[in-house]
């Protein structure tokens, strides 16, 4: 492991595992930052590609930390908060995210000037087609379906204003550090996918809320290494949103909105197998089940911490089917 240069205010955490040619983009764009107090830690998930020979030469002083194996993102993540010490902001990156020049000093400025929000949405764009947008935060419905916000969707017909958001997509984003140690990072049974909602999740029921700031922009490939619509991918999302829904749901909304959860868990099963991944979404299931005791004793610590009322986090759900029926139109 190589030792970041100096304390600073925000440290950028980049998760790798083979992101191939994007870590060097991803770290060339961090160096152009118009916004000069940080560090950047680079998780390395075990990859066995050539991906960190991007850490040599230009990004020599970033530090590097080994991870011995493939962590995931969750855990990567909560490795590369551990190395950043003394920042109070930590900005997380995917490494096919690309930061557009002013992209730390839009999330700095917007810190300074909301002292009461604990975290930062960004404007993403599709990486190979710039025109069109890759989100502008997560919505989530009541039935435990997440997305982003205004995927695939003219980049001129986007949210352009800043305003609340229920959580930001953590492939670009900036946390409290104070906030994340509070909820205690990412949950890391999760490995990857549907875990930055459950964050945020955990995070609201703490009382924090969410910005998205349109001026902090990333150019993002999206899914550029495990796929979108791969197996790896659809399992963990599966299996995860039910993990989110059963410990975060405060109790009231937990069994008005069950029978939302159990439709939209079919309909992710029927969506399944219609793409031949029947397998998948049924095996994402049955262990999304035995992991329900644990799930089951984290809910019991969320809602004891709760500091909101049930009908504040409602309203920054979404709720209908309209939403749901939308959700994929760009």
């Amino acid at each position: 492991m190589t030792l970041g240069p100096r304390p600073a205010s925000v440290a950028v955490v980049v998760v790798n595992f083979n992101a191939g040619k994007y870590l060097g983009r991803c770290l060339d764009a961090l160096e152009r930052q118009t916004f000069r107090d940080f560090r950047v830690v680079v998780v390395d998930n075990a990859s066995s590609d050539d991906s960190l020979d991007a850490m040599g030469g230009r990004h020599a002083d970033f530090a590097l930390v080994y991870a011995g194996k493939n962590l995931g993102f969750a855990a990567g993540n909560n490795l590369g908060l551990k190395h950043a010490a003394g920042c109070e902001w930590i900005a997380l990156l995917n490494p096919d995210a690309f930061a557009a020049p002013e992209w730390l000093d839009e999330l700095v400025k917007a810190a300074r000037l909301y002292p009461d929000i604990r975290f930062f949405g960004c404007r993403m764009r599709l990486a190979d087609a710039p025109q069109l947008l890759d989100g502008t935060g997560d919505v989530h419905h009541v039935s435990g379906v997440s997305w982003r916000r205004d995927h695939g969707v003219a980049v001129e017909r986007g949210v352009t204003e800043p305003g609340e958001i229920f959580g930001p997509c953590a492939a670009a984003a900036m946390y409290s550090r104070a906030a994340l140690e509070e909820v205690g990072g990412f949950d890391e049974s999760y490995f990857c996918y549907h875990e930055d909602v459950d964050l945020a999740f955990r995070l609201r029921l703490r009382g924090h809320r969410c910005r998205y700031l349109p001026e902090a922009i990333v150019d993002h490939v999206g899914s550029g290494i495990a796929g979108r619509r791969s197996d790896f991918a659809t399992y963990h999302g599966q299996r995860n949103l039910v993990w989110t829904y059963v410990k975060n749901m405060p109790g009231a909304l937990f069994w008005l909105y069950l029978p939302w959860h159990l439709l939209a868990n079919l309909a992710g099963i029927a969506v399944c197998a219609a793409r031949g991944q029947l397998t998948v979404a049924l095996r994402a299931k049955l262990d999304a089940l035995r992991g329900l005791p644990r799930a089951l004793t984290q809910r019991r610590d969320l809602q004891a911490a709760r500091r909101v009322p049930a009908g504040q986090l409602l309203a920054v759900m979404a709720r209908g089917l309209r939403p749901l029926l939308a959700r994929g139109r760009g």
